[in-house]
């Protein structure tokens, strides 16, 4: 961070709990920040707060609403304090207000918000940082620095601890399930913030991420973690083991660093010197122990304040990036996975009804949709895939920012398991949008590809979903060895029943085995394949990614799907990342599976087409699938709101049939 920052900023205080009040206290020692207004929820705790204020900062507005602190168009920068539940919610309106965002640790209850909340922010334009202060002490760095010197030889294990004991209350924000209490986003967050920051800076990065991490925990009758522990392997050696909680005082130096030639130990490292002064560590080797101090006459939340300054200006700032951010949430994620801790506002009965920035979710029109004979409604060309979210709060962030987008069609699977459907099913019920969906079921997968499984399948799935019936059925593998008839009979019986209601087919078939079941549906009076879901993406698939996949990028199945116009859900239509700017294509699976010399030449054009049109290589192959001479839809797997945005760009690019031959070489 650079200490004399020349970027001034006005503030503005949404909440007015305990750490909003710290944060007015240290801000007159910041050299970059100005406090000008506050914000509650209600106008008298709103006065009293600026009236507190008013004595360090001069004139300070009081508003008696968060809204109206946003307004505020003096305000260039929020210092968000509300309780951890709302900060996505108001992190997502201060950034569509044009404000920069401060916002209190952790930035979200969880990783899905968190990560929606921040691509709004980024598609804003505006800063935001994660507020763990103690990053922005001096002693921090040195610590960090000492580690990255080599100071104590290679890290082997980092201890970290910050725990303490609330009392008997049986209420408030840290003891109660609803309010997402307990140690781990607590406390537990700053422990797990500074081991993967330590562990980043064993190897010169900047944080690293755990490849394994256990957990165990006392969650009490509140519903909340009390007390926890985490272990945690960075690989190489490097392992970590972390301790938090909320009703339990725990002695000892909150850090301990053992490496191959030595020890670092921190008495106080997550509120080093508060009010401004010296802290310090511990750093022994075979030459003796060394007292190494940091000092800084500021109090902590203003160098807070600078260290954020810095960030909006450009320069160098010691406070989590996004992706480090990121990377924290998700291990929270799995801290709390790995005790089994869900908080109730997560589950359907008490899931938000809101999208995360707080408005009433809506569908949009960006994604286009097309009619389909013999199904009710409008389908989106865009299809979103649920094969990798496992709970209601998991998804809804992502569903909600396609279906806001104008996206209704979802992609799921037997075989994926009941987490990944019931999720999808809790999200349309939740969501209120059932009747408006199109949603695809897909099974008798391998090695269960037997008619006797469709019915069974299908019913499960139903089941977990929540639903009476699908828009759209594939039999997921076929089994050349079963008479195509057996297969054909079986899904006729399915819509007999109802439970198809619109078109339905195979799924990694070949193409003469679909003639084959359409010609016996036309002798014998049964239901056609009507619709397939093959791969197809610009890159031709070398290998099939699992056993039994088909891929229509061959000349009679793209000739048979225009011939016939067949609509196609084309799955891994991006070629699973093949196009996208960076990917390695070294990596094992990336290279058995795409990687020819012609996949290669038709990167390349794509990239050179990208150029030209000023979007990605991997909008102009997602395009490609888009405008096929036959109705063609793209399976899009994006596991995040900034990952769906990206793809969304894609139908910003216009390809002409000139262009579209050219890219698959012909």
């Amino acid at each position: 961070m650079t200490t004399d920052a020349t970027t001034s900023l006005r503030w503005g205080i949404l909440s007015t709990g305990r750490i909003a009040h710290a944060f007015a206290s240290h801000l007159p020692a910041s050299r970059t920040g100005r406090l000008v207004a506050v914000a509650s929820r209600a106008t008298e705790p709103a006065e009293a707060f600026a009236a507190e204020c008013r004595a360090a900062h001069g004139e300070v507005r009081a508003h008696g609403s968060y809204a109206a602190l946003l307004a505020d168009p003096e305000v260039e920068a929020i210092y968000l304090a509300t309780p951890h539940p709302q900060h996505a919610e108001w992190l997502v309106k201060a950034a569509r207000a044009g404000k920069h965002v401060l916002c209190e640790k952790p930035l979200a209850v969880n990783f899905a918000d968190a990560e929606a909340a921040l691509a709004e922010a980024a598609a804003s334009g505006v800063t935001v940082r994660e507020a763990f202060m103690y990053r922005c002490h001096p002693q921090t760095a040195a610590i960090a620095e000492a580690i990255r010197g080599g100071k104590i030889g290679d890290v082997r294990l980092i201890e970290a601890v910050f725990s303490f004991d609330v009392g008997e209350t049986r209420t408030g924000r840290l003891v109660e399930n609803d309010a997402a209490g307990g140690g781990i986003l607590d406390v537990g967050c700053y422990t797990m913030n500074l081991a993967r920051s330590l562990a980043g800076a064993a190897r010169g990065e900047p944080f690293a991420e755990p490849r394994g991490l256990a957990g165990q925990a006392f969650v009490g009758d509140t519903g909340v973690d009390e007390w926890a522990i985490a272990d945690a392997d960075f690989g190489g050696g490097l392992l970590a083991q972390l301790r938090c909680g909320v009703r339990l005082k725990q002695d000892g130096p909150q850090l301990r660093v053992t490496g191959s030639a030595g020890s670092l130990v921190a008495e106080q490292v997550f509120i080093p010197a508060r009010e401004g002064g010296e802290a310090g560590f511990d750093l022994t080797t075979d030459a003796g122990t060394e007292r190494v101090t940091a000092a800084s006459e500021r109090a902590l939340y203003g160098l807070e304040a600078d260290a954020f300054a810095a960030a909006v200006a450009g320069e160098a700032s010691p406070l989590p990036t996004p992706a480090d951010t990121l990377g924290n949430m998700a291990a929270l994620d799995r801290w709390r996975d790995a005790v089994g801790l869900r908080y109730g506002i997560e589950t359907p009965a008490k899931y938000r009804s809101t999208r995360v920035g707080g408005e009433p979710l809506a569908a949009g029109s960006r994604i286009p949709s097309v009619t389909l004979a013999g199904v009710a409604g409008r389908v989106s060309r865009l299809v979103l895939g649920c094969d990798n979210k496992n709970h209601l709060a998991e998804l809804a962030p992502v569903a909600d920012a396609y279906w806001a987008a104008g996206g209704n069609a979802f992609d799921t699977a037997q075989v994926y398991g009941k987490p990944r459907s019931k999720a999808l099913g809790d999200w349309l019920a939740h969501r209120g949008v059932a009747a408006e969906a199109h949603v695809i079921c897909k099974g008798a997968h391998s090695p269960r590809c037997h008619p006797s499984q469709v019915g069974v399948e299908l019913d499960l799935q139903l089941g977990w979903l929540g639903l009476d019936a699908c828009s759209f059925y594939f039999l997921h593998r076929d089994n050349p060895e079963v008479p195509v008839g057996e297969f054909v009979d079986a899904v006729d019986e399915l819509a007999s029943a109802g439970k198809i209601t619109g078109l339905s087919g195979g799924s990694n078939w070949s193409l003469q085995r679909v003639k084959e079941a359409n010609a016996y549906a036309a002798a014998n009076g049964r239901r056609a394949f009507t619709a397939v879901s093959q791969n197809l993406s610009l890159a031709v698939m070398v290998d099939p990614i699992w056993g039994g996949c088909v891929t229509a990028h061959q000349p009679d199945w793209l000739a048979w799907l225009e011939e016939t116009q067949t609509p196609n859900f084309a799955w891994s239509s991006q070629a699973r990342g093949f196009f996208a700017a960076g990917r390695d294509l070294d990596e094992a699976e990336v290279k058995r599976c795409w990687v020819s010399e012609d996949n290669l030449e038709r990167k390349r054009r794509a990239v050179e087409l990208a150029e030209k049109k000023g979007c990605d290589a991997i909008n102009v192959a997602g395009a490609w699938v888009l405008r096929q001479p036959f109705p063609s839809f793209a399976l899009i797997g994006p596991r995040q709101v900034s990952e769906l945005h990206s793809t969304l760009a894609t139908l910003d690019v216009t390809l002409t049939d000139e262009e579209v031959a050219w890219l698959d070489l012909r």
